[in-house]
C-alpha cells in the first residue's frame, strides 16, 4: 500500500468516525426520527452526498452508531469468565462510566424508547440487546449464588431483570434532574443488599 493510499484510508476512517460521533449526538438530542442526514452532514462540514458516500442510508448510520457504542462498552459488558462478584462489580463500573457520558446515555434512552415500535429500524437490535443484557445479568447473579455470596431468596432471573430495569430507570432520572442522581451509588447499594460479601 502506498503512502498516499494509506493516508487516504486513514482520512476516510477519521471522517467516518466523526460522522458517527456527530450522529450519536444528533440522535441523542432529537431521536432517530427527528435527526436528518443533511443536519449531520452540516455538523461534519461535508455535503449531504459526501455523507452518503460513507453511509448510504440513515438506517446504516444508525446501526453504525449502535455498533460503535457496543464496541466502546464491550470491555465493561463482557462478563464471560468473570466470577459472579467480579461481573457484578463490572456492572456497577459501567454505570459509573455512563455518568461521564451524557450523550451516550441520551442516545440509548431516546432510541430504546423509540425502538419499541416494530417499524423502527433499530427494533430488532434493541430486542436482542435487552435479551442479552438480561441473560448477562442473570448469569452474574447465578455465579454469585454458586459462589455462596448471594443472599437467600434472591432469584437470579428476577434479579437480572430488576437490575436492567433499575439501570434504565435511573438513566432517565439522571437525564431529567441534570445529573444530580447518583446512578452508580444507587446501583451499588441495590446490588450490595443482595450479597453477603462486600461489593
Amino acid at each position: 500500500m502506498t503512502g498516499g493510499t494509506q493516508h487516504g484510508y486513514e482520512k476516510g476512517r477519521a471522517k467516518r468516525r466523526e460522522i458517527i460521533d456527530r450522529a450519536m449526538a444528533s440522535f441523542g438530542e432529537v431521536g432517530y426520527r427527528g435527526a436528518s442526514l443533511r443536519d449531520i452532514a452540516a455538523r461534519c462540514g461535508i455535503s449531504h452526498p459526501g455523507l452518503l458516500h460513507h453511509f448510504p442510508t440513515k438506517e446504516s448510520l444508525l446501526l453504525a452508531v449502535l455498533k460503535h457504542r457496543d464496541e466502546v462498552d464491550g470491555r465493561w459488558l463482557a462478563a464471560d469468565g468473570a466470577t459472579g462478584l467480579e461481573a457484578l462489580r463490572r456492572l456497577v463500573d459501567l454505570v459509573a462510566l455512563n455518568a461521564t457520558r451524557r450523550g451516550i446515555v441520551e442516545l440509548f434512552s431516546v432510541l430504546s424508547a423509540e425502538a419499541t415500535s416494530a417499524a423502527h429500524p433499530a427494533h430488532d437490535y434493541f430486542v436482542e440487546r435487552y435479551r442479552m443484557s438480561v441473560a448477562s445479568f442473570e448469569l452474574a447473579y447465578t455465579r454469585a449464588r454458586d459462589e455462596g455470596i448471594l443472599r437467600p431468596g434472591i432469584d437470579p432471573p428476577t434479579a437480572g431483570r430488576q437490575l436492567v430495569a433499575l439501570m434504565d430507570g435511573l438513566q432517565v432520572q439522571w437525564l431529567l434532574d441534570d445529573s444530580a442522581t447518583d446512578m452508580a451509588g444507587v446501583v451499588r447499594a441495590h446490588v450490595q443488599a443482595q450479597l453477603t460479601v462486600d461489593l
